[in-house]
């Protein structure tokens, strides 16, 4: 039996990720034709259908399905391979590439990458985005590791590893004047508040808090930007529900304090890799260090 032309395979497995066979047509530089006919040949040369083709759609048959799983290995696989190669030429300065979702503290992502700074043989690149994007990179291995405040589930396509590598409490902030007047979980009914927004873990926890107390709090706005939700934090008078390193500057210099803390209601923060074959040690080094170490003040001040 003639061996499998993974030229064909590859482009099965671009038209098979979702794309049109126009799409990929215009970015492979081959005509639509042309690129038909070459899945055809896959087709039979592997005695199956793989796309059952309606109108202009094409849909993966069941044998379809399983050649794509076997595809995603192969050519992730390679990119892997490229990707080790490119980052461990000899004599080359070791390149560390992580990615921040766009919410994630830039506190915290300072505290994180602050052993990375001073050394001379590793050239850091950092890259903000959403999850899904971040994601997306990872799988391509155009990123070695992706922090977020959300865990990610691993599926059949990607195995990702999703780690929680530190976990703070979160906290009522507001203005020095507020001290007077806030007097515990109770009283949030009597204050405007700025609440991250409904899509993370740190609201999901505050609104559990709300039910067990029975309170109906006013939001004055809700900001999924932790850096936006920290300026609205100094520049307003509301009372603000975020983790302390968030506005750990302001806090310092005395323009807010911390009011209380929420019990039940933390942020965590997570490290998402994917499997590979040949791990950055780099990485190890700095996914097994303490949760207390990285959030710890000296190391964020």
């Amino acid at each position: 039996m003639p061996r499998l032309n993974y030229h064909h395979l590859f482009y099965f497995w671009r038209v098979a990720k979702g794309q049109s066979l126009t799409q990929v047509a215009q970015q492979l530089h081959v005509s639509q034709s042309a690129l038909s006919m070459q899945i055809k040949q896959l087709e039979e040369h592997m005695g199956q259908t793989l796309f059952r083709r309606e109108g202009r759609q094409m849909h993966l048959t069941e044998p379809g399905r399983i050649a794509l799983e076997y595809a995603e290995e192969i050519f992730n696989k390679g990119e892997e391979l490229r990707a080790f190669m490119r980052d461990h030429s000899a004599g080359r300065i070791q390149q560390l590439r992580i990615g921040a979702v766009a919410t994630l503290s830039r506190n915290f992502l300072e505290a994180f990458i602050r052993p990375l700074l001073p050394r001379d043989d590793i050239k850091l690149s950092l890259r903000s985005a959403s999850l899904d994007e971040l994601l997306t990179e990872l799988g391509e291995h155009n990123l070695d590791l992706v922090l977020s405040n959300a865990p990610v589930l691993p599926d059949r396509e990607k195995p990702w590893r999703s780690q929680r590598i530190a976990r703070q409490a979160v906290s009522v902030v507001g203005h020095p004047d507020k001290s007077a007047q806030y007097q515990g979980i109770g009283d949030l009914a009597r204050h405007r508040l700025l609440v991250p927004g409904p899509h993370s873990e740190i609201r999901m926890a505050f609104e559990m808090v709300c039910q067990q107390w029975q309170i109906e709090p006013e939001i004055m706005a809700e900001v999924d930007d932790m850096a936006m939700l920290r300026l609205l934090a100094r520049d307003t008078q509301c009372l603000a529900i975020l983790p302390g390193v968030v506005v750990k500057d302001e806090i310092q210099r005395g323009d807010l304090i911390e009011l209380g803390k929420l019990e039940d209601v933390h942020e965590n923060f997570y490290a998402v890799t994917v499997r590979r074959k040949f791990e950055l040690p780099i990485i190890s080094e700095l996914l097994t260090r303490a949760a207390e170490d990285i959030l710890a003040v000296s190391s964020i001040t």
